[in-house]
Order: structure tokens, then sequence, then C-alpha cells
């Protein structure tokens, strides 16, 4: 019987996904997908080479697995032309492997403008921290109801004119609210006339072809975006993401039925980063050399994989992962950079939230209230030998051991999975999610 999982962050984005993602397809046959865009940054390490994907799903280093974009994804298809190149001058085959929904929304020259001026537009205090990727104004006419889809290509003068329409729109908004430039009609036009003859190969009915998958007998892995904390829903807003990042959108964002997702691997770092603007409660300085927060910044090389900034870093947040764990139903965790904290003498986890006179459990919603969260820290002892490619749990030094069991504890879901290094053997297997 066919078993599918869904891998999703549970902090702020930025945990690791990819390698757990490309770890699991050896049980797959297809990964999916699902929400977000191009502001995905996912690193994988297989050998001596380093692959960096935005777009195309993690599981395509692996030979014969199909890889899914589903409908809930907002396609840059001059991008994802760029990263199906440079995969295949590396020696992946990818073009008979990928398939994308026709249902994507297209990220078009006008989008990416308006999030650029948009954001430069805000002062220090309230900027987003965008990727300026265009992705948000995407989803917005998404949502709007006047979103050009992949479908739209294989109609030029359908797309042509609603390409227009739009444009007259956007270009008010660019001119005369935001002061910038135009956009021009027909520059956008070519380019998605040109990029339409690349990807038309590619379409397909991407819900079909997931339903016919599992009747199959296949095994689907679903790969979500960014992390529970940035969606748009659930998260820290204003200061999220423009989707819903949540496992529930494993199957919107791609056609398939909720009963057939059947486990949920939330990714979790072993201490907790964010990059971009918003509240962080257990935030540490990272610029302070032989500080816990700096030995997190260098060694765990926290930048961003999409933007290259600096993640900010904190200690381990049990309150904000209880509250990943409630909203996108977790099965299991997957602990990663544990590594990361070798050498500390003590480490902290928050464990709740003091707001003026009230001791919160769970981290709360909206970024206001987020904001006066004063962390309340419980103090572990730290070890000093290394934890980095160990392969088994006794490998682990009891202190480490002691504070993967205190966050099963505080958290109530098992860890199933340890990461402790980057390659695919670097792992401690407790329980396997297509088991």
């Amino acid at each position: 019987m066919a078993k599918n999982v869904v891998v999703v962050g549970t902090q702020w984005g930025d945990e690791g996904k990819g390698k757990i993602v490309d770890w699991l397809t050896d049980h797959a046959q297809g990964v999916v997908r699902f929400q977000g865009g191009h502001n995905a940054g996912h690193t994988l390490v297989v050998g001596d080479k380093e692959y960096k994907l935005n777009l195309v799903p993690s599981g395509i280093v692996r030979d014969g697995v199909a890889c899914y974009i589903g409908n809930g994804v907002v396609l840059d298809i001059h991008h994802l032309i760029a990263e199906i190149k440079g995969l295949e001058a590396g020696g992946i085959e990818v073009r008979s492997r990928l398939k994308v929904s026709p249902g994507c929304p297209i990220i078009l020259a006008y989008h990416t403008a308006l999030d650029r001026a948009r954001e430069a537009r805000k002062c220090a205090d309230t900027k987003i921290g965008t990727t300026g990727k265009g992705i948000g104004p995407t989803y917005e006419d998404k949502v709007a109801r006047r979103a050009l889809r992949v479908y739209d290509l294989f109609y030029p003068e359908r797309f042509a004119e609603k390409l227009k329409e739009n444009l007259d729109y956007h270009n008010f908004v660019l001119t005369q609210y935001l002061g910038a430039d135009p956009v021009d009609y027909d520059a956008v036009l070519a380019q998605a006339m040109a990029d339409a003859e690349f990807i038309k190969p590619l379409v397909t009915d991407v819900s079909a072809a997931l339903y016919a998958a599992n009747k199959a007998g296949q095994n689907l892995l679903f790969e979500g975006a960014q992390g529970a904390l940035l969606d748009i829903d659930h998260g820290t807003y204003p200061f999220v993401t423009s989707s819903n990042c949540v496992a529930g959108q494993a199957a919107a964002g791609s056609g398939v039925g909720p009963g057939k997702l059947h486990y949920v691997l939330g990714i979790t770092k072993a201490y907790c980063t964010r990059v971009g603007g918003g509240p962080f409660p257990s935030e540490l300085d990272i610029e302070t050399a032989g500080t816990p927060g700096h030995q997190m910044s260098q060694k765990g090389r926290e930048f961003g994989t999409v933007t290259g900034r600096k993640r900010r870093c904190g200690w381990f947040d049990a309150a904000a992962l209880r509250r990943s764990i409630q909203i996108n139903g977790v099965t299991g965790l997957c602990i990663t950079k544990l590594d990361v904290l070798d050498g500390l003498d003590e480490l902290k986890i928050c464990t709740g939230y003091r707001v003026g006179d009230r001791v919160l459990d769970l981290l709360p919603m909206g970024a206001d209230e987020v904001a006066d969260c004063q962390p309340i820290l419980e103090t572990l002892p730290g070890w000093k030998e290394t934890t980095y490619g160990a392969k088994t749990q006794a490998a682990l030094p009891a202190a480490a051991r002691a504070y993967l069991a205190r966050i099963e504890e505080l958290c109530e879901v098992p860890i199933d999975i340890v990461s402790t290094g980057p390659e695919r053997d670097e792992t401690i297997l407790r329980r396997h999610p297509f088991a």
C-alpha cells in the first residue's frame, strides 16, 4: 500500500528540509512541491557536490524519482529554466522527470518590481525582509482572480490580452503610488512567450498524476518550503511569507485529498534561526565572538540560501514548536544541526513566555503579541564531545541525549530522526516515516 509523507519546517524556515527530503527519497517514487516560490532555498550535499535548489523538488538528485511542482507554487518560469539548465550542466537529467501543474500562477516582471518598490518605501522597523522576488504580489493576483497561470501560456492571444489588463493596473500603482518606473508590456510578453516554449512539454495535470501514482502503489514525499511560523495565517503576521506553509497545504497545493497524507515530519533545528524582520523571543547576540549566538551563526553557517543574508540565531523555543506541532499535526520530529551546539558549557530552552502578568506556553498569534513575549528559559548542561557525523543514538554524548529527551518531553512528539551533518549517511534513524 502506498504511503505519503509530508515534510514541513516547524520554525521560521531554513531548518534543513532539503537534506532530509533527499534522504527520505530512497523510499519514495515521487517528490512534490506544494507552495511558495523561488524564495525557498534547499541545499543538498551529495558526495563532493553541493546543489542549491529553489523550485525543483529536492528529489531530483535521485535517479528515477519523479518530481512535481503543484498548483500551490507561484512560478517564475525564467528562473525555473535557469535552474533546470544548471542541474543538467551538472549531469542531472531533469526534463523527463519534472512535471509542472498548469494551475501554477506565473511570476512576471511587474510582480518583482512591485515587491521591491513596496519594500523600499517602508521604514526600517516595518520592513518585512522580503526576498524581492515577486512572491507576495503574485499570490495577491491569485486571490484577486487576475493571475496569469501556466495554462494561459497555451493560448497566446488570451495571455496577451490578460497581460495588458494586468499591466495597466500594476503600472498605475508602480508609477502613481510607489514612484517607481513602469514595466514594459512588450518585453514581458516576449519573455513569457519565449519561456512558454521551454516549459510546455513539462506541463502535466499534477493532481491526476499523483492520484495515478498512489493507485499504482508509489510512495510520495511532499516537500514544504519556508517554515510554519512564517505561514500567512498562523505565523508572526505580518512578518510572514505569502503562502500557507503548514502540512495541510500539501493537499490544496497539489490536488490530493487530505486523507492521502499519512505522516507529517516536522524538521526542527537544535536551536532557532530567523532571517528578515519580525519578533524572535529567544534571539541571541550573533556578533560578539565567544557567545552562544556567535557560535550558532558561524559554526552553523547561518546565511540565507536565497539572499545570503545573516540569519538571526537564538535558543531552542519549545513553546513555538508546540504551536507548530498543533497546526501541522506533526507525527514525528527530525532534529537537525545538533553538532552546532558542540562545545557549549550550557544550553537553554525556551519553555514559555511572560507577557505582562500572564504566562503563555504557546507562541501567540500575530507579531505584536509575540514582540511582547519575554522568554522563560530552562538551563541544561552542554557537552564537549563532538556529535558531528554520528550515525547511532549510542554515539551521542549523554548530555546530548538528555537534551533531545527534554525536547521530546516538552513537545510531546517523538524525535524520529536526528541529522548530524550534511551528508546523507550522517543521520540517526529512530523510526522511519515510510515504515
